[in-house]
């Protein structure tokens, strides 16, 4: 472990479990490094991400944004195509894009959006977005004809969030230089749509845990029954 980490863990009660805002106070305190550090939270959810009844999966718009500049490939072809070029898309296209990732190794982007006639061209590529969570799915919005708004709500901070095999979640929730106030809307906006998520499936506890971490910082738990306090 490196000094600063060392340094920072000693403010942090390993035991104890925080409320949010007592939380986000020590995950900024801790984010020492010399550049403007991610705060990330991290849920434990009490599913089993083997069934396709116990998936948890969506989108949200963050209020206050994620704070990261997004760049954003869009599948579409004729007016579509148009229409997201107007509305702020980074590239747009349709087969080259499908060579240049195939051929080239190319993921100069981190969100994925296409029209719903593209998704044949897509699909061939599921086995290298699947992997890295960059395949465009109709439950995240980035299935859709409506280019335009997802575009829009993908560059004013919108976050997927979905289990990993584990059954935990990770999201970034904004930068430290946010302060507690912005990054306690983001955190609230962020776990009501989990909650909101539940499973019918779901059987006992459904949050087993809760944490934040700066990027180069330790964990802080925070008491699961007080997250949407």
């Amino acid at each position: 472990m490196g000094k600063n980490y060392v340094e920072s863990a000693k403010l942090i009660d390993r035991q104890a479990l925080y409320t949010p805002g007592e939380a986000l106070d020590l995950a900024i305190k801790t984010a020492k490094a010399k550049f403007d550090e991610t705060i990330e939270l991290h849920v434990k959810l009490g599913v089993d991400p083997r069934h396709a009844d116990q998936q948890v999966r969506g989108a949200v718009v963050l209020p206050n944004g994620t704070g990261k500049t997004v760049r954003v490939l869009v599948f579409a072809k004729g007016a579509k195509a148009q229409e997201a070029l107007d509305a702020g898309a980074d590239y747009v296209g349709a087969e080259e894009y499908l060579d240049k990732i195939q051929k080239e190794n190319w993921f100069d982007f981190e969100v994925v959006v296409a029209t719903p006639d593209m998704m044949g061209v897509v699909g061939r590529l599921g086995r290298v977005l699947g992997p890295k969570g960059l395949m465009p799915n109709p439950k995240s919005g980035t299935v859709t004809f409506d280019v335009a708004k997802a575009l829009a709500d993908i560059k004013a901070g919108k976050v997927e969030y979905r289990v990993d095999k584990t059954a935990i979640i990770h999201v970034p929730i904004g930068k430290k230089s946010f302060g507690n106030e912005k990054l306690a809307q983001n955190f609230k906006a962020l776990m009501e749509a989990v909650v909101k998520a539940k499973p019918a499936a779901a059987k006992g506890q459904y949050i087993k845990s809760v944490s934040v971490s700066s990027t180069m910082g330790p964990g802080v738990k925070i008491n699961p029954v007080k997250v949407l306090d």
